[in-house]
């Protein structure tokens, strides 16, 4: 490589905490890559052109923002980044991106999954079997069953297909009310949920958090549900309210949850849905795959080919929002 060449190499800051992250033999040979933890990271992104937050969720962004000056581009490996947005980097020029789709059918796969253990009471099975009882019971089918999406995103998209593959019905929720959707039947707008939820069996959760959804699922929601209904999240612990969703399974209200985030997350020892007995909670996992670590460098990868090129990189998110915008 020439030199002229070589300076048009950018340099990336590349933010880890434990494990480096992968395909790093194939990033240096695009990029100069300076490998830092959080402590380091003011001195790395001295000069950097690129953040590669692999260290997903580390606030160390904001904590070192004015060393950031010569940043135009961070990527973060997660897709829900609410959390990781602040003011001065909302209002700067830095193009932002993050990992959405890497994970969607992972985390379609595992709702699907909710729901086949909740309509065939895989739970109530696993119990009886601890007990030795060989007891004969008759469980829901799920075809022809209806399911509500909140998230019409890569995710959302992804649930609404293999809902309709194994025969049920897949609406959605989101910003704006519209019919004819490719992928689900029609969609209502997520502030409409009191008044259209009690025509669904599931419940399904898969939006990112912003300050419209914090808390979206509440005491009033979940009373309009039916109370045969189940609410499922895989999305974000916050869009629930956790009291409210205690109380209704409790009293019955909805007749079950299941539940891969929660808030607080993670949930207290002795909080009253860990014995529920109408709960499945799993920590934070939908979308870990064997190999998803791989598939998150792959695309920090390929988009920093298209960022040596001058290309449009992919999955670039309105900072305003706060998730990628299809529009």
């Amino acid at each position: 490589m020439s030199a002229a060449a070589e300076r048009r190499r950018p340099v990336v800051a590349a933010l880890y905490r434990e494990a480096l992250p992968p395909r790093l033999s194939e990033i240096e040979e695009l990029a100069e890559v300076r490998l830092t933890k959080a402590d380091g990271l003011a001195k790395a992104m001295d000069g950097a052109d690129v953040l590669y937050q692999w260290h997903s969720f580390s606030p160390a962004l904001k904590e070192n923002w004015s060393a950031a000056s010569t940043l135009k581009w961070v990527h973060v490996t997660a897709a829900g980044v609410s959390q990781l947005l602040f003011d001065e980097l909302i209002q700067s020029d830095i193009t932002y991106t993050n990992s959405r789709g890497v994970l969607s059918t992972a985390i379609a796969e595992f709702a699907l999954g909710f729901v086949l253990d909740m309509a065939k009471d895989s739970q109530g099975s696993y119990r009886l079997q601890q007990e030795q009882r060989w007891q004969h019971r008759t469980t829901r089918k799920i075809q022809g069953q209806t399911a509500l999406v909140v998230g019409t995103g890569s995710i959302g998209r992804e649930i609404a297909r293999l809902f309709r593959a194994v025969g049920m019905g897949a609406d959605g929720g989101g910003r704006t009310a519209r019919p004819g959707d490719t992928d689900f039947g029609q969609i209502h707008s997520s502030r409409d949920l009191v008044s259209v939820v009690k025509d669904y069996d599931y419940l399904v959760l898969a939006a990112p958090l912003t300050s419209e959804t914090k808390g979206l699922v509440n005491a009033e929601v979940l009373a309009a549900m039916k109370p045969s209904a189940r609410l499922i999240n895989v999305g974000r612990g916050e869009l629930v309210h956790t009291g409210a969703l205690t109380d209704a399974l409790a009293s019955g209200t909805i007749a079950g949850a299941a539940l891969d985030v929660v808030h607080p997350e993670p949930l207290p020892a002795g909080h009253a849905l860990w014995s529920g007995d109408n709960v499945i909670i799993t920590p934070h996992m939908s979308g870990d795959t064997e190999d998803y670590l791989d598939d998150l460098g792959l695309l920090f990868l390929e988009n920093l080919r298209l960022y040596r090129a001058g290309e449009p990189l992919q999955n670039v998110v309105d900072k305003k929002l706060g998730f990628v915008s299809a529009s």
